[in-house]
This record gives C-alpha cells, structure tokens and sequence, in this order.
C-alpha cells in the first residue's frame, strides 16, 4: 500500500463523517420540505463548509504523498466558500442560490470522478467515490436545467440526492476502513 492510500484508509472516518452529514442534510430537506429559503441556506451553507473542511483537512495531508493535493484542497475552498455564502447572503435570490449549488455539485464531482479513476488501482471501492461525484455532477445539471421548478420543489431532489451522495461516502469510508485494518 502506497502512501497516499495509507493516509487515506486511516482516515478513513473522516469519509464517513462526510457521508453522514450529507445523508443528514438530505433527511432534513426531506422531512421537512416547506423550510423558508433562510433556513434552507443556513443548513445547506453549514454542510457545505463542514464538507469542504473535511476535504482541506484531507487535501493537506494527502500534499506530501500526492502531487496533485490541489485538487482536494480546490474542491475544499470551492465548498467553503458556497457554504458561507449561504450563510451570509442571505438576501440572495433563489435562482442565484440555486445556481451556486448547481455549479458546487458539477465542479465537486468531477474532482471526486477523477480521484476514483485515479485511485482504481490502489483502493478497493473506488465506485463508492466516482458514484458520490456522478451524483454530484447529475444533481448539478438537473439544478441547472430546473431553475424555474421552485426552490420548495427542488428540496426532495436536493434531499434525495444528498443521501444517496451521502450513502455512497459511507460505503466508501468502511471499504477504506478494511483496507486500514489489513
């Protein structure tokens, strides 16, 4: 086992904390699909900067082992910076939040894609990470094309797709978790 691969399996659970957050964002969105636009920006902007802590967190351990740390430090800034926007402009429209969210899941999941591809050869469950992008990316072109449906109309697709998203993660933290363990 490489290095990069090492980092990653034992910190494995740092996978499943984003898996679990994402799963818990979409059980709110869902159970409760008539939040106000506010509230919907103050839960989505905390996920959103959890996640992309989580993902600096990863991106500054993985810099010694792994030229292209960037990536994961990129989609960690990209991440942060959605999320406090959300949380901080608030007077923004609903079509510009969703805009933003669109642009967050395509861009993020492309960056997981490619670390799926890239890491096929050294980790067992490398489909759980292309899935979460593959998601990530389908539910950012459906965000786009949907603008018009409504931001309370979007919320069970936004629910849905952050817990299969979230699903995916989990999956993919307990097939690092193995391969820590080996």
């Amino acid at each position: 086992m490489d290095d990069m691969m090492r980092v990653m399996a034992a910190n494995w659970w740092m996978v499943l904390l984003r898996g679990i957050a994402a799963i818990l964002f979409g059980i709110v969105t869902l159970i409760s699909p008539g939040l106000t636009l506010f509230a919907l920006l103050m839960v989505f902007g905390a996920y959103a900067v959890f996640d992309g802590v989580m993902a600096l967190v990863t991106a500054f351990q993985r810099r010694a082992e792994d030229d292209r740390w960037w990536a994961w430090a990129l989609d960690g800034v990209l991440s942060i910076a959605i999320g406090l926007m959300a949380l901080f402009w608030t007077g923004a429209t609903a079509l510009a939040f969703i805009i933003w969210m669109a642009i967050w899941g395509v861009i993020a999941g492309v960056f997981r894609i490619v670390a799926a591809i890239r890491l096929r050869h050294e980790i067992e469950g490398e489909w759980a990470l292309a899935l979460s992008g593959l998601l990530l990316v389908i539910w950012g072109v459906l965000m786009a094309t949907l603008p018009a449906a409504g931001l309370l109309s979007l919320a069970w697709l936004i629910g849905t797709f952050a817990i299969l998203i979230g699903l995916s993660l989990v999956v993919l933290a307990f097939h690092l978790r193995k391969t820590n363990a080996a």
